[in-house]
């Protein structure tokens, strides 16, 4: 039976003229304009964003990012880089080498030491950017290899804003009445209206949605964590974004169900997510706090780094309940 979740829509429209239709598959131009670079987070307000601070229980604040640490999980398939972490400086290395050119006796009494890191961008709580899977080289708004790359990076996306708003998180896990959702499970449109009603969310146009699968339980160990991940289906993404109008959805995992519902694509929710609907994803969060306070109902603040041209980047989200009654 479907469920009765109350979905609050607004004016704007959810689905976005083609540039591209191609195969079946379709990439989007932003009705944001041709300079636009972050697609829905362009419904973002001081108006949306005063209203989600203005509701804030401040007693209450989760912090939804994991650790970095070496041999964390991470997408190594097509040859990524882990996440590394080196001393680039030791306290009695400065004493020996005098790298920094104060002197051996300063650093016996100022001891120093620094670190560098390096990772695939697309690692541990992170932002996946609209660059970062297109269909048939063509990526949101029109961009192309041609026009928009660089020798290094693409000259568009990258660059962020801090992501302010209202969210709702919604345990599937829990509303199927199970602790991890099964390998490849592919969330449907009825597992988000269930879990919606269940926990009495509203699902309101330009907020943010996030779902838990339950797999964070398996963090961080890498087989058990990264092995055949349940995650977000075709139907369910289509359905928070075209008929929800979510902003930017996020989730406990890498996204989508793996392997693909559809045989011989690759990451074709990605794909439909970024090139066709204008949504940001993030990836890997750590709702295990929250639901276990059974919060539903939050605000969501989100820093990804700016790293221009970058396809990905590093999210340090904190969740804060809203009172109650709001």
């Amino acid at each position: 039976m479907r469920a009765s979740v109350r979905i609050v829509s607004s004016a704007w429209r959810f689905e976005f003229e083609p540039l591209l239709e191609c195969d079946g598959l379709r990439v989007s131009e932003s009705p944001w304009g041709s300079e636009d670079e972050i697609g829905r987070l362009n419904l973002m307000s001081p108006e949306s964003q005063a209203a989600a601070l203005a509701a804030l229980d401040g007693s209450r604040t989760y912090d939804l990012g994991v650790d970095y640490f070496p041999g964390m999980p991470a997408w190594r398939e097509a040859g990524d880089p882990g996440y590394e972490i080196w001393l680039t400086h030791t306290p009695r290395g400065t004493v020996n080498d005098d790298a920094t050119g104060a002197g051996g006796a300063a650093h016996e009494r100022y001891s120093y030491a620094g670190t560098a890191i390096s990772m695939y961008s697309h690692t541990g709580t992170h932002l996946c950017g609209l660059n970062h899977i297109g269909h048939h080289g063509v990526f949101w708004n029109g961009w192309t290899e041609r026009d928009h790359l660089g020798s290094r990076r693409w000259n568009v996306g990258g660059a962020t804003p801090p992501i302010v708003g209202r969210a709702s998180m919604l345990d599937v896990a829990a509303f199927l009445d199970v602790e991890c959702l099964p390998p490849s499970y592919a969330i449907t449109a009825d597992d988000v209206r269930g879990a919606a009603d269940r926990q009495r969310c509203e699902l309101r146009a330009a907020d943010i949605v996030l779902l838990r699968t339950g797999r964070m339980r398996r963090w961080p160990d890498p087989e058990a964590f990264l092995a055949e991940p349940p995650g977000l289906g075709m139907e369910a993404a289509r359905f928070l974004c075209e008929e929800v109008g979510a902003m930017c959805l996020g989730l406990d995992v890498g996204g989508e169900a793996l392997p693909p519902e559809e045989p011989g694509a690759f990451l074709p929710v990605h794909a439909y997510l970024f090139a066709t609907a204008g949504t940001p994803l993030i990836e890997n969060l750590w709702l295990e706090d929250l639901a276990r306070d059974a919060v539903h109902e939050l605000a969501l603040i989100a820093l990804p780094l700016k790293l221009r041209g970058s396809t990905g980047a590093p999210v340090r989200p904190l969740g804060i309940a809203l009172r109650e009654g709001d």
